[in-house]
């Protein structure tokens, strides 16, 4: 007999015990969260509509109050028509909504100002409770005034009868340098449990999965390692360009944006040992420990591509990134790269961990893949194809394992299928929450496991950032691939080489939800 599923309203009682436990007065004193940079697009896509959905939900605090702040000469009600499109309101929620947007206030001023935070932190201590509040201050901003606006916050800003939470957004610098520079001037004004560097990919369903997948389940901790596993491939694809934005882009590439972060925090979770427990410091003490076995990255072991107009195309696509006005002429910034790296310990040693990453491609898609090794003995006559464990991130989040069984019928022939949890027609009834609820709530928490600590930072450059420099130093030529492909074939070459095989003939297909 199956249990009924919890209505909304009872998942969210469920879950504010849950998260606030024993702790509840905790959670009845004030709390102020400011959004710097408010007028910019992430606050306008992201963080004010991921608060809203918070609030909504009854989630938060209930003395909440947001304070955006930011250069432009604003009010609230600006702020409410630039955020509207991305704040899914339904037709009962206006009453809410305005609830919400009641506990706003905007201010104006310059980062590099020391008067303007003063102005601002005066204003936090006017709010009811204010002078005793918690405050989390959140940087939407270009990593350039990072220094300026967190000097400015610890001198003008911080609350001395509450904690302090400072929530910093990638890219945390350029290179090991930049990143050192920054973790030590953060490091010099905030304790590292002020700090909390946001990865959105750490917030994601089928990421935060993969260690219950991994340590919760009897029948994988045998077959996780060397000896079963031959290559893991982490992918992540978008099938858009740059759009408009190629002046951004250009200044870190593919690398910078998606591989030494997105990918290498996935790399972490697969290759980790169990951690004595799920307080944060343990997972992240693991996690360190993996990356300090992988070796600085060789451009041997990299292909890189930058992707061209598809003459045949509609649309986009008719663009090649060189055609993006905002890009500069000439540019030798990879739009795709794939990486093979190994983990050098006892587990992992020899086993390819393959990083593959593009804009322009031939579908949206994000996952982790564990191809196994053949199966020894073989009496089929060679057709049986290897063994893969999927966990799908985006979209249409499943975890499929793809499995010989005999073909149905009179045929005594294997044929390769999967055992399939796809999420929305197995969890028909649940919401699954955006990255950014799960991490701003863990930050209302004070739960730092999905954020990335400072020497996990280091130890990511230190990877990637000889490759980087190599690249640059030598302006090495990505390899063109047409708007819509798969990416270059060199990228196929060098994942076959490792001892990736690819087949080609199977495709997961999503099951009828209805």
């Amino acid at each position: 007999m199956t249990a009924e599923p919890l209505t909304r309203s009872e998942l969210f009682v469920q879950l504010r015990k849950e998260l606030f436990g024993e702790e509840r007065s905790t959670f009845s004193k004030t709390h102020i969260f400011v959004i710097l940079g408010a007028s910019g697009d992430l606050a306008k896509k992201k963080i004010y509509p991921t608060l809203w959905w918070l609030f909504r939900d009854g989630l938060l605090p209930d003395n909440t109050y947001f304070v955006g702040f930011a250069r432009s000469n604003l009010t609230v009600q600006n702020i409410k028509a630039e955020c509207l499109p991305y704040m899914k309101v339904s037709d009962g929620d206006h009453e809410c909504l305005s609830a919400f947007f009641s506990k706003n206030s905007y201010l104006r001023g310059r980062y590099d100002d020391g008067p303007s935070f003063d102005q601002l932190g005066t204003h936090m201590s006017s709010l009811p409770g204010g002078t005793d509040a918690n405050r989390l201050f959140y940087l939407a901003l270009p990593p350039t005034v990072y220094q300026h606006v967190s000097t400015n916050i610890r001198a003008h800003c911080m609350s001395s009868r509450g904690w302090n939470r400072v929530i910093v957004e990638k890219p945390f610098g350029r290179d090991l340098q930049s990143s050192q520079e920054l973790s030590a001037h953060l490091g010099s004004l905030f304790t590292e449990d002020h700090i909390y560097r946001i990865d959105h990919y750490l917030g994601k369903e089928m990421v935060q999965n993969l260690m219950v997948l991994r340590f919760g389940n009897r029948i994988f901790g045998p077959i996780w390692n060397r000896n079963s596993v031959a290559s893991v491939v982490l992918t992540f694809k978008e099938p858009f360009g740059t759009q408009g934005r190629g002046g951004y882009f250009d200044d870190f590439g593919i690398i910078r944006d998606v591989m030494q972060n997105h990918l290498l925090q996935m790399l972490c979770l697969v290759a980790m040992e169990k951690p004595a427990s799920t307080s944060p410091d343990d997972v992240r003490d693991e996690k360190v420990k993996v990356l300090k076995c992988v070796a600085p990255v060789s451009l041997s072991d990299v292909v890189l591509g930058q992707y061209v107009a598809d003459p045949q195309g509609e649309g986009d696509s008719r663009l090649g990134y060189l055609d993006d006005p905002t890009v500069p002429k000439g540019s030798c910034t990879p739009t795709f790269a794939t990486a093979v790296v190994y983990v050098q310990n006892e587990r992992w040693d020899g086993v390819p961990f393959i990083l593959r990453c593009g804009k322009a491609l031939n579908e949206r898609k994000a996952e982790v893949r564990l191809q196994f090794t053949d199966v020894p003995g073989d009496i089929f006559g060679e057709r049986c194809q290897r063994n893969e464990l999927v966990v799908r991130v985006q979209p249409d989040e499943a975890i499929y394992l793809k499995m010989m069984t005999k073909r149905p019928g009179v045929y005594f022939s294997p044929e390769e299928t999967e055992l399939d949890l796809t999420y929305r027609s197995r969890y028909k009834n649940v919401k699954l929450p955006d990255a950014y609820e799960r991490l701003i709530l863990d930050v209302f928490c004070g739960n730092q496991m999905h954020f990335v600590r400072s020497d996990e930072l280091r130890e990511a450059w230190r990877i990637f950032t000889p490759l980087l420099h190599q690249i640059e130093r030598e302006k090495t030529q990505p390899i063109p691939y047409i708007y819509g492909s798969r990416g270059p074939t060199e990228a196929d070459d060098l994942t076959r080489r490792v001892g990736f095989r690819y087949e080609g003939k199977y495709k997961w297909v999503k099951p009828n939800t209805t």
